[in-house]
């Protein structure tokens, strides 16, 4: 683990109605090219969904992660404080956080797909993922087809779910990994389908991934559409630290190996 310390404070959902009131931009403002403005004014606000581990998930009363170390490198660059806000991820997918004035920026392990580039911009990729499959410790589920029939846990309005629907299985909704994982434990389903990236903590005595479905997917953070000095400053920071190292480095920290070369 590095020494950088990327923990922030964890916000309760109740302060989603404060962030709206402390609202100092108007939508003018927001779409300008000029210089970012906030919904709080020094502060960069992003709205979150853990436990998404290792993007974001709750230690020792702070949330931290892949995703909540990079947003820090963006309000760094910005010169301002950074603030999370724990919401559902149907709010953050759908851009509706971003357009009631909740958040600034969404971040949250979310896949950029043709859908939702129709409801907020998205800054260029940060992390390729594919969907992966976890079971309990000796299952012989290994493959789509050995999937037939069976209950698969999927959280709610994520590629996983679009996926498993797409490919004729039968989804059984949750709101967020934590609950899949609580469900798969209980034998409430037959395995779960979600991120392969935030499977590999879970896999212990009792669980395990039974396989990987490449599906090409790629993550982004999000701003509200039209936000372009927004965007282009959190783009600006994506490529400072890739050139850097400093993503490399945030990268062994939480996914625990060098990213690939591309």
């Amino acid at each position: 683990m590095h020494a950088r310390n990327f923990a922030l404070p964890l916000v309760a959902v109740a302060a989603l109605a404060l962030a709206g009131c402390s609202s100092t931009a108007t939508d003018d403002d927001a779409a300008t090219d000029g210089a970012p403005t906030f919904i709080t004014e020094g502060t960069l606000t992003v709205c979150t969904n853990p436990p998404y581990e290792p993007f974001e998930f709750e230690m020792d009363g702070e949330v931290v992660g892949l995703d909540i170390s990079i947003v820090q490198e963006i309000a760094d660059d910005l010169g301002v404080e950074l603030a999370t806000i724990i919401t559902p991820f149907e709010g953050i997918q759908s851009g509706a956080d971003l357009d009631s004035g909740n958040c600034d920026l969404v971040a949250s392990g979310i896949t950029i797909t043709e859908e939702r580039e129709g409801k907020m911009d998205f800054s260029d990729p940060y992390f390729d993922a594919d969907q992966g499959l976890l079971v309990p410790a000796g299952s012989v589920l290994d493959s789509l087809e050995a999937l037939e029939g069976l209950k698969i846990g999927v959280q709610a309005a994520t590629t996983g779910e679009t996926w498993a629907t797409d490919n004729g299985l039968t989804p059984v909704q949750f709101e967020d990994l934590g609950l899949q994982i609580e469900a798969l434990k209980a034998g409430q389903v037959d395995a779960i389908i979600n991120d392969i990236a935030v499977l590999g903590p879970f896999v212990d005595d009792t669980l395990e991934v039974g396989t990987t479905f490449p599906t090409g997917e790629q993550y982004g953070f999000g701003v509200k559409t039209g936000n372009t000095a927004l965007l282009d400053a959190v783009n600006a920071t994506l490529a400072r630290i890739q050139a850097d190292g400093t993503y490399a480095d945030i990268y062994l920290e939480f996914i625990g190996t060098a990213p690939a070369e591309g």
